[in-house]
């Protein structure tokens, strides 16, 4: 097995804790795991992204050469399209639709949309919305999590020892939310 996965968003919306959970679920597996990430220079709504290697044989790289990835997982549009020359020829771009607007020439929402929904392999949902609708647009890191699921080759069950490791200490309520979002964004991909 072997997976290579960038994450992508702006400062804010949870790809750490994507990572992170991801992470858990792997090294849980008995995989090796190789990260790097970019902190957008610390601050909210700055670039973030995550190289995420994962493998069973022995990783020396933590980077993700262009064309290598197999995943693009992303909480914002233009940030998975920026990604987009990593991406491998048979690789998956999960993405939420709603834009985080923190440029003043930020490109046209329905332009950004078009060039995701051609491309051939995706899955761009609502994420934004499913969470609010489950009490809280806080967990729409969660919802696009889940509809990545499908794609990780991990077993969905780490997937939640993950979250219930990473969101425990905030307590039960948060951690069955969190549950509850990452099940509704995988019933968005077991739906395609």
């Amino acid at each position: 097995m072997k997976k290579d996965i960038i994450l992508a968003g702006v400062g804010g919306q949870g790809i750490l804790s994507i990572a992170a959970i991801i992470g858990y679920a792997a090294v849980e597996s008995g995989y090796y795991l190789k990260q790097a990430e970019v902190h957008g220079m610390s601050q909210r709504g700055g670039d973030v992204q995550s190289h995420l290697r994962i493998s069973d044989k022995e990783i020396f790289s933590d980077l993700i050469p262009q064309g290598g990835a197999d995943l693009i997982i992303s909480v914002e549009p233009m940030e998975a399209l920026r990604y987009l020359p990593f991406l491998s020829e048979v690789g998956w771009l999960i993405t939420n639709i709603n834009t985080f607007e923190n440029i003043p020439d930020y490109p046209d929402k329905a332009a950004l949309l078009e060039v995701i929904k051609a491309f051939p392999r995706n899955v761009a949902l609502d994420a934004e919305q499913i969470a609010k609708d489950l009490g809280s647009n806080r967990m729409m890191n969660m919802v696009v999590l889940g509809a990545a699921s499908p794609f990780l080759e991990l077993n969905y069950d780490e997937l939640e020892k993950g979250i219930k490791f990473i969101f425990g200490r905030k307590g039960d309520k948060v951690v069955e939310s969190n549950l509850l979002a990452m099940k509704a964004g995988r019933e968005i991909s077991d739906k395609r």
